[in-house]
């Protein structure tokens, strides 16, 4: 019988958690032909989230726990879930139940058919409109930039081959951009389109802070284009400077006193190179703190504890 594992991240899910378990449940029931582990890796959550999962894990073996010494984030965390994992096909699903746990036969169907990647693809969402249009915005940028063709609209919920997570077992990023990684990797994906419903209980831990994590670390991981921008930016700029400098001279020149000296122009000059400047100097900074990151080699996750891994 082949091996399934689902891995889901959660943090301070205690009004899904036990929904997810059972929906997941359910689908094995009627699986009768897979094995299957769900491995829940608990990011430290402040509520009632871990003590539910440690009463489920007492009742079903099938259930596997890792707790986490401390909030890693939900970057490091889902990946070091999918690490750990012993199936011959992984599952990313997360605990808010926005994405559903019936598609786990779509995704089975797929991956029998011969493809090592298939994933769940939001053509639309009921959340509120004007972040589903933030993200399908950021999803075209990052997809014109990266030097790799990236999956839009994906958040990396779908189904892996035990052959892609070696590879990136063996890649050892120690802030991996997952999408990204798979994506390098370049296996032929399978694609499921879904509606994603909203969330109905618990609220979400992605706040701007990590949203906008994320979104830097997708570009800095997989184009260069923003530098370039700065380079050829500076270049122009300077032609532009030197070609107004010119055109002040000769106007001073020829019409020494209609042209009258003013300091709104320099102010205003002043402020578009100085903000321009700032703008490019972040870019540079986030590359830095990229590469930093990487130098550092610090784990992806410490663990606290594990439980039904025997």
């Amino acid at each position: 019988m082949k091996y399934i594992s689902i891995v889901t991240p959660c943090y301070n899910e205690q009004d899904n958690i036990m929904e997810v378990y059972k929906q997941v449940k359910e689908i094995f029931d009627e699986l009768k032909e897979y094995k299957y582990e769900h491995i829940f890796i608990d990011n430290r959550s402040k509520d009632n989230t871990y003590s539910i999962l440690k009463e489920i894990a007492k009742n079903d073996k099938n259930v596997k726990l890792i707790r986490n010494a401390r909030n890693f984030g939900l970057i490091k965390s889902p990946v070091y879930g999918m690490l750990q994992a012993s199936g011959d096909a992984i599952i990313l699903l997360v605990a808010d139940l926005q994405d559903p746990p019936s598609m786990i036969k779509d995704f089975l169907k797929k991956w029998e058919e011969g493809f090592k990647v298939v994933l769940g693809v939001k053509t639309n969402s009921e959340e509120y409109p004007m972040m589903f249009l933030a993200r399908k915005f950021y999803y075209n940028v990052i997809s014109k930039l990266s030097d790799v063709e990236l999956t839009k609209n994906n958040t990396g919920f779908g189904l892996y081959d035990r052959a892609v997570i070696e590879i990136i077992r063996k890649v050892d990023d120690p802030y991996p951009y997952f999408r990204g990684l798979v994506s390098e990797i370049g296996f032929e994906s399978a694609k499921i389109e879904y509606l994603q419903p909203v969330r109905k209980r618990g609220i979400s831990s992605a706040n701007f802070y990590v949203l906008y994590d994320l979104g830097m670390l997708g570009i800095t991981s997989h184009t260069k284009v923003p530098l370039r921008i700065m380079t050829m930016s500076g270049f122009v700029l300077s032609i532009l400077s030197f070609v107004l400098a010119l055109i002040y001279l000769v106007s001073k020149l020829f019409f020494w006193d209609l042209f009258a000296p003013g300091s709104a122009s320099i102010l205003i000059g002043i402020f578009l190179f100085s903000s321009i400047q700032l703008f490019f100097l972040g870019i540079i900074g986030e590359y830095i703190a990229f590469m930093h990151t990487h130098l550092l080699k610090r784990p992806l996750v410490v663990e606290d504890e594990r439980i039904n891994f025997d």
